[in-house]
C-alpha cells in the first residue's frame, strides 16, 4: 500500500491507496495530531473504505442494501495521479482516480485553509473515452477515519444532529450510533459487514425543512470530534453505518434511492457533486463548532456592505403581519428610529389590495395601502436616518397571478408537462432565461426606483422532488435550478454591492450554506412566542455563523417588564431582527428597548470574531433552564441566561475553559441587576446563577477575567 499525506498548517489528511485497492480516506487530524495517551488512530487507516461511493444504472452494489456504500465501480476505482497546488493561505488537492472497464474517471478535490483543521470537498466524475453512463449515486466523501479498531468503533460514539420545522427550528439531539439504528451483528459468523444504517436525510427544496445539514460525532474514549455540514439548497443525506473491521461515514447530495435523482455523463460531461466542509477538533462539542465557524467564515463570502451588519426593524413579526398602510408604518418608522434602528423592512403585504397569497408575481406597490405612493413611505424611512428594505419572495408565481398565463411553461418546475402547484403557487424554474429575466427585472426596478438596499428573500413553498422537463429524473432538474439559482443570487449581489438580503424560507427553512455563504443574515424562525424562541435562539450558532443569526426581538406595550426583557434578550447575541408596535409603549418601556438595541451594536462590534459555546450543552425543546455563550476572544466572553416556566431557582453554569481563573461577572443586558444574582467558584469552574424574580426571566451577562 501507498500513503499519501497532505494538509494545510492545522490540518493533516493521510490516503492509502494500492494496485489492488480504491483510494481511502483514513486519518483526520489537527497538524499536531493528538496526545499519544489519547490518538485516535492506533487502529491504523482504514484501507476497507473507499474515498468514494458511485453507482451508476447497471452497475450497482454488492452485496445489495439500502445503504450507498458496497458499490461495485467504487471497489474497481484505482489511483492514477493527485495534483497539489498552493496559493498564499489555501492548499487545494486533485486524487484522480479511473474504473478500467468502464472508463469512469472520478477526482476528489479538496481545498483548506492555514489555521483551520478542515476542509473543503467534492467529486468531479467524467468518462474518459466512449461510452456513457447514467449516475444514480455519486458521494461527496466516505471515510472510515478513526471508525477502525476496538477502542474507537460504533460503540465509542455519539452522533450530534439536528431535527428542523416551522417555528420549531434547531432541535438538536445528541443519541449513542447504536441507537440510531446500527444493529450489532456478529461479523465474523455472518462473513459480511452489517447492512444496517444510520441515515439523516432531506428532501425537496426546503434544504432544512426537516433535518439540518450539520453532524458531529463525538468520541466517548478520547478528547475527539468530527464534525461537518453538507453545503447544498436541495436534498442531501449523511450515513452512517459499519464495515466488516470499523465504520464509515458518508456524505451526499440528491440520490435516486432517496430524491430521484440521476445524471447521465459522456466523455467532455462533468459531473459534480455538492460540495461540503469536514473539521476534526481537539476536544467535544464547544470545540467542534469553534472549528465549524472558522471554515464557514473561510468559506463566505463578504462583500464590504456586509460589514455593516445593522440592526434592522421589520414590521411583520406580531405586528402588522402582511397588512402594512402608510397609516400604520409612518408611526413605526418614527418609534424604529427612535430606539435605534438602522434599517427599516417593509414586509410581506405591501403588493397586493388584499388576500394575495396565489396572487404573487409582479411585485407592484397597491395603490390602497399607499394612497401617496410607497414613495412616501421609503422617503420617511430615509428621512429618519435607516435604509429601507422591502419583503420578496422571487421564486414564486400565483397561481391566479396574470404572470402564470405569459410566462412561457419552461419558466416553471413541471412534473409529466404539468406545472407543479403547492400552496396557490407556482414555482419559478431558474434555469429559465425567461424566469432569470423576470426576476432580474423586478429586484432591479426595485433597487432603482425606491433605492431598496434590503431584501427580505423569503421561500414559503416547496418544489416536491423537482421537474422532469425534457425526460430528465426530477432531482437533477432540481439540483441543475438549485445552482441556477446561486449563479442569479450571485449576479444580483454583483449588479447591486450595497443590497443586503436576508435569508429567509418560512423562517429557517432553507438554512443551508450554499445560501449562507452567498446571504447577509438568516431568519432563525417565525415562532412568536419569545419564551419558545429562547432554545431558538440558543442553537442558531451550531447552524449559522453568529453574525449571521437574526434572531426576533419582538417586545410589545404592556408586557410583564420580565417578559419584555427576554423577548430582547433572544436577539442580543445574534443579529437583532427587532419587531413590536414601538410606538405604543411607555417611556419606560422604549427605554428598555432603546437599551437592547446598543447592547446588540455592542456585541456586534466584534461579533465577526466570535465563537460560541453551550454550558449547559445544546439545548432540548423543552429545557426550562437555556444557555448560550459567545466568546469574543481579547473581549472576554457574554453569557445568556434563559430561566423558563418549570425551572428552579437556581442553575450551575460549567465552565471549564476558565477553571483556574479569577472572573468578573457583570450584568450586561439589562444594565441593572434586580432579582439575579451569581458566583463564581474558580476551583470547580462553575459559576451559579440564582433568579429570585418569576420565570420566564432571562438575563445578558458579560463574563471578564481578571487581569
Amino acid at each position: 500500500m501507498s500513503t499519501l499525506i497532505w494538509g494545510a498548517s492545522s490540518l493533516r489528511l493521510q490516503f492509502s491507496y494500492g494496485t489492488d485497492a480504491s483510494v481511502s480516506l483514513g486519518s483526520i487530524s489537527t497538524a499536531a495530531g493528538f496526545p499519544a495517551e489519547a490518538d485516535p488512530s492506533t487502529g491504523g487507516p482504514s484501507v476497507e473504505q473507499p474515498l468514494v461511493e458511485l453507482s451508476a444504472m447497471g452497475h450497482g452494489r454488492f452485496p445489495g442494501s439500502f445503504r450507498h456504500v458496497d458499490t461495485v465501480l467504487s471497489r474497481s476505482l484505482r489511483y492514477i495521479g493527485h495534483e497539489e497546488t498552493r496559493g498564499e493561505d489555501v492548499a487545494e488537492l486533485r486524487i484522480i482516480q479511473a474504473e478500467e472497464a468502464t472508463g469512469l474517471q472520478v477526482t476528489s478535490v479538496f481545498v483548506a485553509r492555514d489555521g483551520i483543521s478542515g476542509f473543503r470537498t467534492w467529486t468531479e466524475v467524467t468518462v474518459a473515452g466512449s461510452g456513457s453512463y447514467m449516475l444514480d449515486f455519486v458521494s461527496t466523501l466516505a471515510t472510515g477515519a478513526y471508525l477502525v479498531d476496538s477502542a474507537t468503533d460504533v460503540d465509542g460514539f455519539d452522533l450530534v444532529y439536528g431535527d428542523n420545522d416551522w417555528v420549531a427550528e434547531g432541535r438538536w439531539l445528541t443519541r449513542p450510533l447504536r441507537e440510531m439504528g446500527l444493529a450489532r451483528i456478529d461479523r465474523e459468523i455472518q462473513h459480511h459487514p452489517p447492512r444496517s444504517r444510520c441515515v439523516v436525510t432531506n428532501r425537496g427544496s426546503w434544504s432544512t425543512g426537516e433535518k439540518l445539514p450539520t453532524g458531529v460525532l463525538l468520541s466517548r474514549t478520547f478528547p475527539y470530534a468530527l464534525a461537518w455540514q453538507i453545503e447544498h439548497n436541495g436534498p442531501w443525506l449523511y450515513e452512517l453505518g459499519e464495515t466488516r473491521t470499523g465504520a464509515y461515514l458518508l456524505l451526499s447530495g440528491p440520490t435516486d434511492q432517496e430524491h430521484q435523482w440521476s445524471t447521465e455523463v459522456a466523455e467532455g460531461t462533468v459531473f459534480i457533486s455538492v460540495p461540503a466542509s469536514i473539521v476534526v477538533a481537539r476536544g467535544g462539542l464547544d470545540e467542534a463548532f469553534a472549528v465549524l465557524t472558522d471554515q464557514r467564515r473561510a468559506i463566505r463570502s463578504v462583500r464590504a456592505a456586509d460589514r455593516r451588519l445593522p440592526v434592522v426593524f421589520n414590521d411583520y413579526m406580531n405586528t402588522l403581519m402582511g397588512n402594512p398602510t402608510t397609516e400604520k408604518l409612518l408611526p413605526l418608522i418614527d418609534a424604529a428610529a427612535e430606539v435605534g434602528a438602522e434599517y427599516f423592512c417593509i414586509d410581506a403585504g405591501w403588493y397586493a389590495e388584499g388576500h394575495w397569497w396565489d396572487t404573487v408575481g409582479e411585485w407592484l406597490p397597491a395603490p390602497g395601502r399607499f394612497p401617496g405612493g410607497i414613495t412616501e413611505v421609503i422617503d420617511h424611512i430615509r428621512e429618519r436616518g435607516m435604509v429601507a428594505g422591502l419583503w420578496l419572495e422571487p421564486e414564486v408565481i400565483g397561481v391566479n397571478s396574470p404572470l402564470a398565463a405569459t410566462l412561457p411553461d419552461d419558466a416553471f418546475f413541471s412534473r409529466r408537462g404539468i406545472r407543479v402547484a403547492e400552496h396557490g403557487r407556482h414555482l419559478l424554474d431558474l434555469r429559465s432565461p425567461a424566469a432569470r429575466a423576470h426576476l432580474d427585472s423586478v429586484v432591479d426596478r426595485l433597487v432603482a426606483d425606491y433605492g431598496v438596499e434590503f431584501f427580505k428573500m423569503d421561500y414559503n413553498t416547496m418544489t416536491g422532488a423537482g421537474s422532469d422537463l425534457n425526460g430528465e429524473a426530477p432531482g437533477h432538474g432540481l439540483l441543475e435550478h438549485n445552482r441556477a439559482f446561486l449563479r442569479w443570487l450571485d449576479a444580483v449581489q454583483s449588479r447591486h454591492p450595497n443590497l443586503l438580503i436576508e435569508n429567509c424560507a418560512s423562517g429557517a427553512m432553507r438554512m443551508d450554506y450554499a445560501m449562507m455563504s452567498r446571504l447577509h443574515m438568516q431568519s432563525t424562525s417565525d415562532q412568536q412566542d419569545p419564551v419558545m424562541y429562547a432554545s431558538i435562539a440558543a442553537a442558531a450558532p451550531a447552524s449559522l455563523l453568529p453574525e449571521q443569526a437574526g434572531n426576533w426581538a419582538y417586545p410589545q406595550a404592556g408586557m410583564e417588564p420580565e417578559l419584555l426583557t427576554l423577548s430582547l434578550v433572544n436577539a442580543i447575541l445574534g443579529r437583532m431582527y427587532l419587531s413590536g408596535y414601538l410606538n405604543r409603549m411607555s417611556p419606560d418601556e422604549v427605554e428598555m428597548v432603546r437599551e437592547g438595541v446598543a447592547a446588540q451594536k455592542v456585541v456586534v462590534a466584534d461579533i465577526e470574531r466570535s465563537h460560541a459555546f453551550w454550558p449547559l450543552g445544546l439545548p432540548d425543546w423543552e429545557d426550562s433552564w437555556v444557555c448560550l455563550g459567545l466568546d469574543v476572544a481579547d473581549h472576554g466572553a457574554y453569557l445568556t441566561v434563559w430561566r423558563r416556566p418549570g425551572a428552579g431557582e437556581r442553575v450551575v453554569l460549567p465552565l471549564p475553559t476558565l477553571l483556574g481563573t479569577e472572573l468578573s461577572v457583570a450584568s450586561f443586558f439589562p444594565s441593572r441587576q434586580a432579582g439575579w444574582d451569581w458566583s463564581w467558584d474558580a476551583a470547580a469552574g462553575e459559576l451559579t446563577v440564582t433568579v429570585s424574580v418569576e420565570a420566564p426571566s432571562a438575563r445578558v451577562l458579560k463574563l471578564e477575567v481578571a487581569r
